[in-house]
């Protein structure tokens, strides 16, 4: 007789495999899936500005290479360039939070 899988949330998957808060390991994660995250959202935007990335570069003044990087985790971004390729690329306003 083969029993159900136990559905577990996304939180208790990741405290599985990653640690709970607070641990070298889940700091880590956590580091790392917020800069995905940025590169996600900015090129969400871009797209549903119908923007291609060497356009979006114009605008703000970078090159293309600068923006795939970005999109793509492969380069950190300083919050100012961000902002300006928010702002003058993008159109829009960039939101920063901090969260305890």
């Amino acid at each position: 007789m083969q029993t159900k899988p136990k559905t577990r949330t996304l939180d208790q998957f990741i405290d599985d495999h990653f640690g709970i808060r607070g641990t070298a390991k889940r700091e880590k994660f956590e580091k790392g899936y917020e800069a995905f995250k940025l590169g996600a959202m900015l090129q969400e935007a871009r797209l549903k500005k119908g923007l291609t990335q060497e356009q979006l570069a114009e605008r703000c003044g970078t090159n293309k290479a600068y923006i795939s990087k970005i999109e793509n985790d492969v380069k950190e971004v300083r919050i100012s360039t961000l902002q300006k390729i928010v702002e003058k690329g993008l159109g829009g306003r960039l939101n920063l939070s901090v969260s305890l």
